[in-house]
């Protein structure tokens, strides 16, 4: 069974950095394009970054130059590095498995959702 976790949420000031990691079961991330998420409360889910196979990555503009995502082969784990996050960063992100090849942000296309791990940048 297919399954991914979050961690490495918490609470950061604004400007402040946070790493997420997502790990991996019953499947190999190197075959497998991942993507991440958020949610706050009262809003839909969007797409925050993608990652192929190949490293090959996309990002929304809210994200591009503040976000970036890694993956490490070797411990079978996507990584989500947040950096200068603001107030409206604050929501619960979570990584997905897509179904196909594409890197795409639509949350329609991916599913194995992890639980995920909250964020919250405040004063």
């Amino acid at each position: 069974q297919s399954q991914l976790a979050e961690s490495g949420g918490g609470l950061v000031q604004p400007g402040g950095s946070l790493r997420l990691s997502c790990a991996a079961s019953g499947f190999t991330l190197d075959d497998s394009v991942i993507g991440w998420f958020r949610q706050a409360p009262g809003k839909e889910r969007e797409g925050v970054s993608c990652i192929t196979k190949s490293g090959i990555q996309k990002y929304p503009i809210s994200a591009k130059g503040r976000f970036r995502t890694s993956r490490d082969n070797a411990k079978n784990t996507v990584y989500l590095d947040l950096n200068s996050l603001k107030p409206e960063d604050t929501a619960t992100y979570y990584c997905a498995k897509n179904r196909n090849s594409g890197c795409t942000l639509d949350a329609g296309d991916f599913d194995s959702w992890g639980q995920g791990t909250q964020v919250t940048v405040s004063s």
